[in-house]
């Protein structure tokens, strides 16, 4: 019989001490992608995250005929790249998979790949994708369920305006962009921190891209990129999940490798919730109070907006929150489906077309529950922290796909977790 891990927590312990935070899962994976187009010199990406989703990528890599090696976290890639087809099994394991077309495309000037896999939380269709290369002159041939995507007469640059600021879009144009004959503009592009932190990469390695963080962004098409030493940001969802640990366990933190300015939608709501945050170089320190205040609407946006990816684990804290909270989600339409879990815990929480109502409980109780998605299990591993009594968390797996030795870093900060 084969056994899965789970998480243990016994929770109703404040958390206090200090965490280092990991680099972002979602700056790797573009990045990487990135490093593929580098037909001279190696890539070493500092400060890789350590999760299952790094090995993936490193595993699509050395499928494609590149080299891949990752150690301490140092993600190592020679960009010997001499095929164009990433394979049923891998494309299927994370749904970023769909980024590296973009690459392979300006390599090798056609890819072949199945549909993307990754988290269950809504709809989040590739037309995008494929209405973008279209316009750079690609052709897309559909063939027993895989995508073949060939542009005969090589990339071309293209004004490609976005219905929708989509951050894995506008990293698959820039990468495809970069080879590209000619100058290619965004418009209504993403502004996340993580397409500044790979357009700071793809220009380390001699491309050219103007305007990362602003709607508009402008990739001139170069000859030939090189290989670069390039360190990954830190991960801002991962930041915001440690502050809303401390937050929802009456807990004192602080946070190093953590840049506040890609949080201020997160900080601004905590300040809310009645906890204190101080931001100092790289730091990030939070004190949360006794009772923490409930939110009358947070509405998830693109950025600069409050991030989708905070919801689950903010809801987490709003369940103990004093008050009737609303949490509008306007980009997935799944993403509550951790709040089964979270009821079962006694949390008290109603769901209406796209909006939850949270009205805050005295306490949550320990009980046997199972993630769905990556940020719906760290919400889950919040709840229970903050729990009394015993939580086992079950398909811990997702929450794997993220989060960096999760249950050591929370026992050096006074939680009682263990994976099982």
């Amino acid at each position: 019989m084969l056994y899965k891990p789970k998480i243990q927590i016994n929770g109703g312990r404040k958390l206090k001490g200090e965490i280092k935070i990991q680099g972002a899962k979602n700056s790797l994976l573009p990045i990487a992608a990135g490093a593929m187009l580098c037909n001279k010199g190696e890539c070493n990406l500092l400060n890789a995250p350590d999760i299952s989703d790094t090995y993936v990528v490193a595993e699509i890599i050395n499928e494609l005929c590149g080299r891949a090696f990752f150690k301490d976290n140092v993600l190592t890639i020679k960009s010997d790249v001499c095929k164009s087809e990433i394979s049923d099994d891998n494309s299927r394991k994370i749904r970023s998979s769909i980024i590296f077309a973009g690459a392979i495309l300006g390599r090798n000037g056609e890819c072949e790949l199945s549909m993307p896999g990754g988290d269950t939380i809504g709809r989040r269709p590739i037309d995008l994708h494929l209405s973008a290369f279209e316009q750079m002159g690609v052709r897309q041939l559909d063939a027993m369920g895989r995508i073949y995507l060939t542009a005969e007469n090589g990339l071309r640059g293209a004004t490609i305006p976005l219905s929708f600021p989509s951050v894995g879009v506008t990293e698959n144009i820039m990468l495809a962009g970069c080879l590209a004959k000619g100058t290619t503009v965004i418009k209504n592009a993403a502004r996340e921190p993580e397409i500044i932190d790979l357009a700071n990469f793809l220009n380390k390695c001699g491309a050219v891209v103007q305007g990362a963080g602003s709607s508009t962004i402008i990739i001139e098409g170069v000859r030939e990129l090189t290989g670069c030493d390039y360190t990954i940001m830190p991960d801002r969802i991962v930041t915001a999940t440690y502050l809303l640990a401390a937050a929802v366990t009456k807990g004192e933190l602080l946070l190093h490798n953590s840049n506040a300015n890609d949080l201020d939608a997160v900080i601004f709501v905590l300040g809310q919730m009645g906890c204190n945050v101080k931001i100092y170089d790289n730091k990030i320190y939070i004190y949360a109070p006794d009772k923490l205040k409930s939110i009358n609407i947070i509405q998830t946006m693109p950025y600069p907006g409050f991030p989708t990816d905070c919801q689950a684990i903010t809801m987490a804290g709003l369940c103990l929150a004093d008050g009737v909270s609303h949490f509008y989600e306007t980009i997935f339409d799944d993403r509550f489906r951790h709040v089964d879990s979270l009821n079962r815990m006694g949390a008290n929480i109603r769901i209406h077309l796209d909006t939850a109502i949270i009205t805050g409980v005295k306490n949550l109780y320990g009980a046997r529950v199972s993630t769905t998605d990556l940020r719906g299990g760290a919400a889950l591993v919040l709840a229970a922290l903050a729990a009394k009594g015993k939580t086992i968390i079950e398909e811990v797996h997702h929450i794997d796909r993220g989060y960096e030795n999760l249950e050591k870093v929370l026992r050096l900060v006074g939680a009682e977790i263990e994976r099982v």
